[in-house]
């Protein structure tokens, strides 16, 4: 299809560019340039709108005949935000905490073409076992997930954290949920 309009990832995740790679269409990656707001600054699903359309929308705004893509996401642990951990030993107290209890993620997704603006929010719960310090320590060793909020990485070795996954899209917990995401994309697709 050659009259096929761009398709621009708004991140610089990795994660959210492997998942957009399966839906096998052409896109670009551009890292939009907007300052989210932190945890706490609003409410929770307030704030995954905010950073999400944030996003989203200034990748567009330089980008007005594309299609952009977008996403945020936040963890959510009872009253407590829960953020990337940013290194071993913060990595190790989160995993901690979240020991025997469920984290809710919260991801935002937008789609922006011209005429038009799409969001959602998708959430997925995680039910993590029982874990004791050594394992969580032997798990931040080997898969290094200070980058992803939770401290875990689902689509590795941190399945074996959870007792049981709760939700519609699997991939909205790696942080683009791909099932909702297909339903905007499918325009562009032959499926």
């Amino acid at each position: 299809m050659s009259d096929r309009p761009r398709l621009i990832l708004a991140s610089t995740s990795p994660y959210r560019r492997q998942l957009l790679e399966r839906l096998c269409l052409p896109f670009e990656v551009k890292p939009p340039n907007f300052d989210e707001a932190a945890p706490g600054s609003m409410p929770v699903d307030e704030l995954v709108r905010h950073n999400t359309l944030g996003k989203t929308r200034s990748v567009a705004e330089k980008n007005p005949d594309a299609w952009i893509i977008g996403s945020d996401q936040l963890a959510t642990c009872g009253d407590e935000a829960l953020g990337k951990s940013g290194d071993f030993d913060t990595a190790c107290e989160q995993l901690l905490r979240l020991s025997g209890k469920s984290v809710d993620f919260l991801t935002g997704l937008a789609v922006i073409k011209p005429g038009e603006e799409n969001y959602e929010m998708v959430s997925f719960r995680v039910h993590f076992r029982n874990m004791a310090k050594d394992e969580i320590r032997t798990y931040v060793e080997i898969e290094k997930p200070w980058d992803c909020a939770g401290s875990f990485k689902s689509e590795g070795l941190g399945i074996s954290l959870f007792d049981r996954l709760e939700g519609d899209d699997p991939t909205a917990l790696i942080g683009l949920p791909l099932i909702r995401l297909a339903h905007y994309l499918q325009p562009l697709t032959r499926l």
